[in-house]
């Protein structure tokens, strides 16, 4: 990844006629615009099945896609659709409304499942080879199957049969049409999804991935592996993860998710990780870790604490997981997010594997810290998904500092007019190998772009959509620019 640049946007934020981006016509334009302005890697945020709060680092299963991402047009290619009985999602806006979405895609789904029925033959093949190479779907179809029929609940609390399917499978008749139907909408996404990252590939872009460090409670992946979580004999955590006061809460962030059972993992030989980690090389180019520095030390929570406060550092798998995941995957392409207030240990795990890390210069936006310059390998943003946008972030801050800056800029021959411009050409101009820049920060957006707030949940988080391309063409043409002089 020498002297690269890239895009951080979420497939949901593409614009597009179906209510949330997705797979279709949106993903092949912004491809073509990263290759027309020589910008060479593409990162996105999880494309899992969304839980609660919509959030992609809570899913639902980190193996399987959330449908919502399936394009309805390009159905019709396939002849699961008539073109013609296609329509446009009902509410156009700037916002993506999730439940107002899948309402909208549901029918289209169901009709093309029933075609797909018909019409099985013809699909034979593809179908059975895409089941085959999915050594969770069975599991995952299940649990959705299930998980519908317990109302949508938390396996928890799922009926007691329902619960204990997983420790004894059995065939489920009443299921069998819902539990295809999953595998049949799986089939679907990772068809589309693969044909968009070939596009992608073969245009010289790579696609980086996100894989949020922990799995959610509510998914197929702790109510298959519950020995491999810190849980109750009822499936409840004892411990959760998080952690504690920081930059972004005064009470810590409690995220809820199951902390993992580390000494039974090791035992394993880390499975659970290698499967998982297999699974997401097959569909990114390059794999970013959430939350790195829990595979040193992680923040333990008891689960009956309300926040995040009351927790300890334990010891995570450290060198002796990279070294498994290593051995079994060599060329596997990881990033690690380490940022925050991290022990050396964090750094000297990163660095013995010559892992990618992080900076963000919203948080050394002061013109002592950006005078000390960057490292080569790491991967440098003006800020991330959880940031405010520079804009933002510049429009907040003290007068003074906000003269000093602009000193600081002057000096060094910048003459851009805006904040968030001055900050995506210094990032470029920076001795890091690799530059992301914020679609956001591209486009000089200020609140109305974020796209997650820390330790809230729910609207308006993960909800920012593009309108169109009409300035994004404009903004990237002035950023191809700062590409050519900055040798990338």
């Amino acid at each position: 990844m020498k002297r690269t640049s890239g895009v951080l946007l979420a497939v949901s934020s593409l614009p597009g006629n179906q209510g949330i981006g997705d797979f279709g016509k949106g993903a092949y334009t912004l491809i073509d615009l990263l290759a027309k302005n020589k910008i060479g890697l593409w990162q996105i945020l999880p494309l899992h099945p969304l839980g609660y709060g919509n959030s992609p680092y809570q899913p639902y299963s980190t193996y399987a896609g959330d449908p919502i991402y399936i394009n309805i047009d390009r159905l019709s290619d396939l002849g699961l659709i008539k073109m013609s009985s296609i329509r446009n999602f009902h509410k156009f806006s700037q916002e993506v409304d999730y439940e107002g979405v899948r309402a909208f895609k549901e029918p289209y789904f169901r009709k093309a499942y029933r075609n797909f029925k018909k019409h099985f033959g013809q699909y034979r093949e593809a179908y059975e080879v895409f089941c085959s190479n999915c050594f969770w779907l069975d599991t995952y179809a299940m649990y959705t199957a299930l998980k519908r029929k317990n109302g949508n609940r938390c396996w928890v609390e799922w009926e007691e049969a329902d619960k204990q399917w997983i420790n004894e499978p059995c065939l489920r008749k009443e299921l069998a049409d819902e539990v295809v139907y999953e595998k049949f909408l799986q089939f679907l996404f990772y068809m589309q999804w693969d044909e968009v990252k070939t596009y992608a590939n073969d245009r010289g872009i790579k696609i980086m991935g996100d894989m949020p460090i922990y799995v959610g409670l509510d998914s197929a992946d702790v109510w298959e592996n519950q020995r491999f979580f810190q849980l109750d004999p009822d499936g409840y955590p004892t411990c959760v993860a998080g952690v504690p006061p920081d930059y972004f809460s005064e009470s810590g962030q409690r995220w809820g998710n199951p902390l993992y059972h580390w000494q039974r993992m090791r035992k394993d030989r880390y499975g659970f990780w290698v499967n998982r980690l297999s699974w997401a090389k097959q569909y990114f180019d390059i794999i970013r870790i959430d939350h790195f520095r829990a595979f040193d030390t992680y923040w333990s929570i008891p689960a009956s604490s309300e926040t995040a406060v009351d927790g300890e550092w334990c010891l995570g798998p450290s060198f002796d997981f990279f070294d498994r995941i290593f051995r079994v995957l060599p060329d596997i392409e990881i990033v690690a997010e380490d940022l925050g207030n991290l022990r050396n240990e964090v750094h000297e795990l990163r660095d013995a594997y010559c892992l990618y890390g992080m900076r963000v210069l919203q948080f050394e936006m002061e013109p002592k810290l950006l005078k000390k310059g960057l490292p080569a390998h790491v991967i440098v943003y003006p800020g991330t998904h959880d940031n405010m946008t520079s804009e933002q972030w510049y429009e907040l801050q003290h007068p003074n500092l906000k003269v000093a800056l602009r000193r600081f800029f002057h000096n060094r021959h910048y003459r851009e007019r805006h904040f968030h411009d001055l900050i995506c050409h210094f990032a470029l101009n920076s001795e890091a190998d690799v530059c992301v820049l914020p679609m956001q920060d591209i486009l000089g957006l200020k609140q109305q772009g974020r796209m997650n707030v820390p330790s809230t949940i729910g609207s308006p988080n993960w909800e920012w959509k593009l309108k169109n391309w009409k300035e994004v063409e404009k903004e990237l043409d002035k950023v191809k620019q700062w590409i050519q002089e900055s040798n990338r």
